[in-house]
């Protein structure tokens, strides 16, 4: 009898394993999948401006080394995804700085930030908007494209919500524009 029981209860605890493997299993599979990341910066850069565009969704960022001065660190532009950085501007860290400009227009009810620089003859803005004054109030964010000199018509990327971004310093580090 003891050894009927014996196998009796071994029976129940492998439905039991069974069962549990199968719900995990299961679990897993129907998670929503994960949302893009929301910057290209690496855990030891500072995070200058970062958002996941509507259209195209990709995300946009502008990495900093933490130790970012006038003299000394860098600051990189980034567009794509994790796995798949379609542009970094510059690619090298040296003398980075020179390489952008900056401006920072405010006032009661307007405040408008610009980060610039070109590529290749081709001008990037990298902005964040807002204009209080305007009725409803505007908040816009993301990266205007130029091709100054031709017939190209300019190209808007809006942020899908509102960038995470730290502008400290950035005057006294970049050109004014």
């Amino acid at each position: 009898m003891k050894s009927r029981t014996r196998l009796v209860t071994i029976f129940v605890l492998a439905i039991i394993a069974l069962a549990a493997a199968s719900f995990s299993t299961q679990s897993k599979s129907t998670q929503p999948t994960k949302p893009p990341a929301r910057t290209l910066c690496a855990t030891d850069e500072r995070v200058i401006f970062s958002c996941v565009l509507r259209q195209p969704a990709k995300v946009l960022s502008v990495c900093a080394s933490k130790d970012l001065t006038n003299e000394k660190g860098y600051l990189q532009y980034r567009f794509g995804m994790p796995e798949k950085i379609e542009l970094e501007f510059p690619k090298d860290h040296a003398n980075t700085q020179q390489q952008f400009e900056y401006s920072h227009y405010f006032r009661a009810r307007v405040d408008m930030t610009e980060i610039n620089f070109t590529v290749n003859g081709v001008s990037y803005s990298v902005f964040d908007d807002y204009n209080g004054e305007e009725k409803p109030e505007v908040m816009e964010q993301g990266v205007t494209i130029n091709w100054p000199g031709t017939n190209k018509k300019e190209v808007r990327y809006l942020c899908s919500s509102k960038p995470k971004a730290d502008y400290a310093d950035l005057q006294d580090v970049l050109r004014e524009h």
